[in-house]
């Protein structure tokens, strides 16, 4: 069993999986800093000085100046700026996998290699398909001149 374990995971496809997903997970980490740190900034000084992860309702009465504090005092909140934080990391996530998806199909439909022309011609006398480089033809033994 450890033997086939071993076998399963020194597979191409297995290992070429596991590099993606540390790759992506370095990327998704990435996406988040891009995000909170430095698309959300100007959006929200330009929204007038909103800070995106404060933005949040409370399910309730009661009020509370940020999302950390609501949270500490365990009121039920709809989270919307954290939200957008996550849709904004998810547009930019799913552009990078499209452009990176497209760019490997364009390198996949490159130009086709034409074939080789064909090494064979077809006996005068038989037309049975012969070497072109064939003084005798195997099927009817004629003579045939050497091939130009």
């Amino acid at each position: 069993m450890w033997k086939e374990f071993r076998d399963f995971l020194n597979r191409g496809n297995v290992v070429d999986m596991a590099v993606g997903v540390i790759i992506g997970a370095a990327f998704g980490r990435i996406v988040d800093s891009l995000v909170k740190d430095v698309l959300m900034p100007p959006i929200g000084l330009v929204l007038g000085g909103v800070d995106f992860t404060n933005l949040f309702l409370t399910l309730g009465d009661a009020s509370y100046p940020t999302l950390a504090e609501a949270q500490k005092a365990g009121a039920a909140t709809i989270n919307y700026g954290v939200f957008l934080n996550t849709l904004i990391q998810f547009l930019i996530v799913a552009l990078a996998v499209f452009m990176m998806v497209k760019s490997v199909e364009k390198m996949r439909r490159q130009k086709p290699v034409e074939p080789p022309p064909p090494d064979t011609r077809d006996c005068p006398f038989c037309l049975s398909t012969i070497s072109k480089n064939a003084t005798r033809c195997p099927q009817c033994t004629s003579e045939l001149e050497k091939a130009a």
